[in-house]
């Protein structure tokens, strides 16, 4: 930029400045009289039948409070939209000069005291075209300008593209926000979302997408920004059909991407793992053999449930006797069978089944006392519903169960685990399941990850669990059959599944997208690929792509967007100066900017650790208690952590030990090895895994 230029551009930054200040001072004017309405109680009805809409109304006014707080270093607005005068005359903005209409985008709509829109929501109708419009589709825009911010958020540039010329050029802007270092969580992508993710992101709310894509395509960003425009464009829908959720793969991950959503002012997200999902209080303390896992995530398992479930239900036979008004009324074991079997037949889940079977004797009872003439009253079948006799004779042919002893019996005893798996599991793998030694009761039992969806489903046969109006399921090739049940019975709605084939690493895992949207229960889902990635430079994905070949040769690597000659370093060592050689490469990448992540096989941890510190480089442990990634720019973490997570340095050390560390462990090197945004360091004294030799 020659001095020209900078005279000309500083007064239109500051300018711009003045701008965001005052769009911050709006924000906060709002937030301000929504407190006011919460602390006052104003527009509260006196009525008591006020009370339950009054509580709902201070509810949606304390969320309203979260979702438009500033976030320090979050920008209001990112870009701006020039069109010709006149052409919006609803949406000038007071910073307009008289000559044309401009139209800011951002994060969420700002208005000022007398309503008119400061910023537009990304989300809003209008906003798409900041990202759609072309020089071959203007949209009716002009100029669309992009604004570059330093790395405390303050606006320190811009660029401005006209789209009526038919010429178009790279943004520099653009590729800088893309490739900009990150630190600390991840944050949200509303200012470089691409046109093929931006269709994902639109997509309509009854379509359930399964966005399989290669790292650094984005996918996480774009399953999470479509959740906020759904939440945008269709809240009362969601709200109404149960909510949304989020469910990643681990407490790290969820930890990770925790600002994406508020930073969109979206605050009322339940963000969640699979097995927090099935159930927050009971405790996974137990890993289950890679074998055992498989056959527990089988499909085969829910028949095995169903059949020790309903194998409860019996006929009686003994004579129902029901005293009611100084008589005795009779069912003779035949007319009990009969309707046992019509309660049976009707495919209700076993609590219903259990209150239906009573109603139905009730009724039974009922037909008797007026074929007898016996008189009755319009409060005679709630009576009789509620006489012990039938309640007696009902609990002995349906008899009251508890999810958790019922999958008890199941791994621990093996006649019923027989009765129940005949046919539907081999010797070999009933043998596998049992616990031995035999826990002593289901209080003593340990519970791993697996057991917990075999838990859901004998629970949801009992009682099927709420419902929410959208899910988006992330790192979902690594979900069990049996986990996607799970989360099949509580879509009410539509999901937005998002994964990578080639880094499944559990050992039930889906092997393809189609078998997991039938397990979904959402056979018509469609599919999409995202092959273009954004963040992993093209040297250090086209090194990772060397597996692939080995682990998913029906997918091929994405054509990355960026290129850097120096992202891949490779630090072969002797075995007695690896530990000085990680130190070394840790200690070279904390001079630089951006996050860090010394990743290992979890058996090396411990002495990575010890390394550290003993060198004094200040660390978090990842998936520790005391975890705090804001902390500090260099994460020690376990690979089995790793995935969906990224940082601007990586340093893998001794390939070769993750790749033997278990069944999958070229998946899991894949992993390790595409997350990094800027550099790749391997470390290592062993001979690097054949596929990358």
């Amino acid at each position: 930029m020659n001095q020209a230029d900078r005279e000309f551009v500083e007064p239109e930054i500051r300018a711009e400045r003045d701008y965001m200040v005052a769009c911050r001072a709006a924000l906060a004017r709002m937030r301000g009289e929504v407190e006011r309405m919460l602390r006052t109680g104003a527009a509260d009805g006196d009525a008591i039948e006020d009370k339950v809409t009054n509580t709902a109304m201070r509810r949606w006014r304390a969320n309203q409070v979260e979702e438009l707080s500033d976030i320090e270093g979050v920008p209001l607005f990112f870009g701006r939209l020039d069109y010709p005068p006149d052409e919006l005359r609803d949406s000038r903005s007071p910073a307009s000069d008289p000559d044309r209409d401009r139209v800011y985008i951002g994060r969420r709509g700002v208005s000022d005291e007398a309503g008119e829109l400061m910023v537009i929501d990304w989300r809003a109708p209008l906003s798409s075209a900041f990202y759609e419009a072309s020089h071959q589709d203007s949209r009716g825009v002009r100029v669309r300008r992009r604004y570059g911010f330093d790395r405390d958020g303050m606006l320190s540039a811009f660029e401005d593209e006209s789209l009526a010329h038919q010429i178009a050029s790279a943004s520099g802007l653009l590729a800088a926000e893309i490739e900009r270092p990150r630190k600390g969580p991840m944050r949200d992508i509303v200012a470089t979302i691409q046109p093929e993710q931006m269709s994902l992101v639109r997509a309509p709310m009854e379509r359930t997408l399964c966005i399989q894509g290669a790292p650094g395509t984005g996918k996480t960003a774009v399953g999470l920004h479509r959740l906020a425009y759904l939440l945008f464009s269709e809240r009362e829908r969601l709200r109404t059909s149960g909510g949304v959720a989020v469910i990643g793969p681990n407490r790290s991950f969820l930890a990770y991407v925790r600002n994406v959503l508020p930073a969109l002012g979206e605050v009322e997200v339940s963000q969640t793992t699979i097995d927090e999902l099935i159930d927050p209080e009971r405790i996974v303390d137990r890993i289950d053999d890679p074998d055992v896992a498989r056959i527990k995530g089988d499909t085969r398992m829910a028949e095995v449930i169903g059949n020790h479930l309903w194998s409860r239900v019996q006929p009686s036979e003994q004579t129902l006797e029901v005293k009611h008004q100084h008589r005795t009324w009779r069912l003779y074991p035949e007319e009990l069978a009969d309707e046992l079997d019509a309660v049976r037949g009707r495919g209700t889940s076993y609590h219903a089944g259990l209150e239906l079977l009573t109603q139905r004797l009730a009724y039974l009872v009922l037909r008797h006392m007026e074929r007898a003439g016996h008189s009755t009253g319009a409060d005679t079948l709630r009576q009789l519903g509620r006489a012990k006799a039938i309640r007696h004779s009902v609990g002995l042919m349906w008899p009251k169960v508890d999810p958790a002893r019922l999958i008890f019996e199941l791994l621990t005893d093996q006649d019923q685990l027989g009765r129940a798996a005949d046919g539907i599991l081999t010797e070999a793998e009933q043998q596998a399941m049992l616990r031995i030694p035999r826990p002593r009761s289901v209080k003593a039992m340990t519970w791993s990850s697996p057991d917990l969806a075999l838990l859901d489903e004998a629970a949801a046969l009992v009682e099927r669990p709420a419902r929410l109006g959208h899910i988006v399921v992330d790192e979902a090739q690594d979900l069990s059959a049996m986990q996607i049940r799970a989360i099949a019975r509580r879509a009410a709605g539509s999901c937005t599944v998002l994964g990578d084939l080639a880094q499944a690493t559990g050992p039930a895992a889906v092997r393809d997208w189609s078998t997991l949207l039938t397990h979904l229960d959402k056979p018509d889902g469609k599919i999409e690929e995202l092959t273009r990635g954004y963040r992993v430079p093209a040297q250090i994905i086209d090194f990772a792509a060397r597996l692939l070949p080995h682990i998913a040769p029906e997918l091929r690597g994405p054509a990355s967007f960026r290129q850097s000659d120096d992202a891949l370093r490779l630090t072969e060592t002797a075995p007695a100066e690896l530990t000085a050689a990680v130190v070394n490469a840790c200690a070279t990448a904390l001079s630089e900017e951006g996050s860090i992540g010394l990743i290992a096989a979890d058996a090396d941890i411990p002495w990575l650790q010890d390394a550290l510190m003993e060198a004094g480089l200040p660390h978090t442990v990842l998936g520790a208690e005391t975890a705090s990634p804001d902390t500090t720019p260099l994460t020690l973490a376990p690979v089995t952590l790793a995935k969906g997570l990224e940082f601007d340095t990586v340093v893998v050390v001794e390939p070769a030990r993750i790749a033997e560390a278990e069944q999958r462990g070229l998946q899991r090197l894949y992993v390790a090895l595409t997350r990094a945004v800027s550099t790749l360091h391997i470390v290592h004294a062993a001979d690097l895994p054949e596929p990358l030799a």
